[in-house]
């Protein structure tokens, strides 16, 4: 038995209450090899607290991958889907095994820094026979150049990549021509680092800045100020840019979902509107490392 096909009897070992959390089709042996479902079928307050986020975050996904789906050019690769900061790899797994298991085409690739993550999620991909399946121990900005990955990335993910490398990922994306990501910043510290350093100079420059005088709302504002950083870099990008929640905050205080959508309209406001906050809050030198724009912007 693989975990692609899981035995009626697996399924038999499932709760009510466990069978109506999972998704239709969604296969209970992966789940138990993901340690989500415990060998006896049950989840756990932890696991069931992770797949709702994984769940939530796979309906956004499935939308992104269906609307793009007809603009990928003919051939055996199809869809290529980068998930950044893989981990476990909760998210390909199940992605593969929602989406792309019933199609015969079309690619999840993991890129994680911790060589036994990786190695532990080739070896279930080889048991499960996700054949389409690839992982990379790569950090995410080593894979950017890496020719372990396809020149065309179309879906990037990232899901609470910790402080600037959900920057990283953005640059992946723009590097790849990414048609749309999918992002859920985590640990956003380095804007933070920035309005300590420079706390001084701005409480004498603005009265704005009583609003990052104390270490706790520079971390708050740090976060806030970085995301919608992002946002307007990837309109400035040519990207349509949606802001929702994840899940619920009960789940995750590291709630916030970054969707990314290709339209080739680069935006020359959001362009200038960036420049001006980042000028605003003490903040140009993130525009020389994570926010470079095009010369013929402002």
């Amino acid at each position: 038995m693989t975990a692609s096909s899981p035995s009626a009897a697996s399924e038999s070992i499932l709760s009510p209450a466990v069978a109506q959390a999972l998704r239709p089709g969604q296969s209970v042996a992966l789940l138990q090899q993901l340690h989500i479902l415990t060998r006896e079928g049950q989840l756990n307050q932890d696991s069931r607290r992770k797949l709702k986020q994984v769940y939530h975050l796979f309906q956004f996904i499935e939308k992104l991958l269906v609307q793009i789906e007809a603009d990928v050019p003919p051939g055996p690769h199809g869809l290529a889907v980068a998930d950044h900061g893989a981990g476990k790899s909760y998210l390909g797994f199940i992605l593969y095994d929602l989406f792309f298991k019933a199609r015969d085409r079309g690619w999840v690739y993991g890129v994680e820094t911790r060589p036994e993550l990786v190695e532990s999620a080739r070896q279930l991909a080889q048991r499960c026979g996700f054949g389409r399946m690839g992982f990379v121990n790569l950090s995410v900005a080593e894979s950017i150049g890496s020719e372990l990955l396809p020149a065309q990335i179309d879906l990037v993910t990232a899901l609470h990549a910790c402080d600037s490398a959900t920057d990283d990922a953005i640059a992946f994306g723009l590097a790849k021509k990414a048609r749309a990501m999918a992002l859920v910043p985590c640990c956003q510290a380095e804007a933070a680092r920035h309005l300590g350093g420079n706390r001084a100079l701005m409480l004498g420059r603005t009265p704005l800045a009583e609003l990052w005088r104390h270490p706790l709302h520079a971390r708050e504002m740090g976060s806030q100020i970085t995301n919608v950083m992002r946002c307007l870099y990837l309109q400035a990008q040519g990207y349509q840019v949606t802001v929702t929640e994840l899940v619920g905050w009960e789940h995750s205080m590291k709630n916030e979902l970054i969707i990314a959508r290709y339209t080739g309209q680069k935006m020359r406001l959001a362009a200038q509107r960036l420049t001006d906050i980042a000028e605003q809050f003490g903040l140009e030198t993130l525009l020389d490392t994570r926010f470079t724009l095009p010369i013929d912007n402002p």
